[in-house]
């Protein structure tokens, strides 16, 4: 099938990968799986293969049919409930009020906005197994040592790892990057517990406004400079250090200390 360049869909080929990917997972007969885009249904397939209850949501009208036919026997059984919906419209109170694991390969350019969704949502899957670019997985994992808006925004819901690295050529057609696969697992929202989400991510959205500037000059459009000189001694916050350089344990404990400024 021609495969929408719009939907930013390169379909799997390797069943290597499809294993590795299931078993990153962890998936287990008896699970709630929430898979997105399943495209022609290679993963699909590999995650029914478990006894798990699949929820696939595919947003391509034309990909439907094909899946219902491929699919039919297990949809008659329910074991795989199939959506036709994007899955930004949808909402989660619509896919299931269970338990649930998300696996997916997920199209890149919606990466960012899939992961905010489900690990900032009151229902939050137990886990999410995702197909990302590379360049996107070793951001999360913050590989180089510095902390971005993506790597914190997953890190105070989860643990981030990259299970394996994907080469370019497992994937029809063929993307011009590597992808990855990033496990995020224990996933809660006990680090923010007496913390509201909401100034958490003001805050750190302020700090990463200017990347080049230094973290204080950035903080001042929402703080007072003498408010945050003594956060920062408080935290041995570095005057001259930018948002890159702090942990996350450093930046909630920040964000706690300003809440009572």
């Amino acid at each position: 099938m021609f495969k929408k360049k719009s939907l930013g869909q390169h379909f799997l080929n390797s069943p290597q990968i499809i294993a590795d990917i299931v078993s990153a997972g962890k998936v287990v007969d008896g699970d709630v799986v929430v898979e997105i885009g399943p495209g022609e249904g290679i993963l699909t397939k590999g995650l029914l293969a478990t006894g798990a209850h699949v929820i696939a949501i595919e947003k391509d009208d034309r990909l439907i049919p094909e899946l219902q036919t491929t699919f039919a026997k297990e949809i008659s059984v329910r074991q795989l409930e199939l959506i036709h919906a994007d899955v930004l419209d949808l909402g989660l109170p619509h896919i299931t009020e269970k338990p649930y694991k998300v696996v997916a390969n997920i199209p890149y350019y919606i990466t960012g906005q899939i992961i905010r969704m489900f690990l900032e949502s009151d229902h939050q899957p137990k886990s999410m197994t995702l197909l990302v670019q590379k360049e996107v997985a070793e951001r999360v994992v913050a590989k180089d040592g510095k902390e971005s808006l993506l790597s914190l925004s997953v890190k105070v819901f989860g643990e981030p790892k990259i299970a394996r690295v994907v080469g370019r050529g497992a994937f029809t057609p063929q993307p011009n990057v590597d992808s990855a696969v990033l496990c995020i697992e224990n996933i809660s929202k006990d680090k923010l517990a007496g913390l509201e989400a909401k100034l958490f991510f003001t805050v750190i959205h302020a700090g990463f406004a200017h990347k080049r500037k230094q973290l204080l000059p950035n903080l001042a459009d929402l703080y007072k400079k003498d408010q945050l000189l003594k956060a920062f001694e408080k935290c041995k916050i570095n005057t001259k250090a930018r948002a890159e350089d702090l942990p996350l344990t450093t930046w909630i404990q920040l964000c706690n200390i300003l809440t009572k400024c």
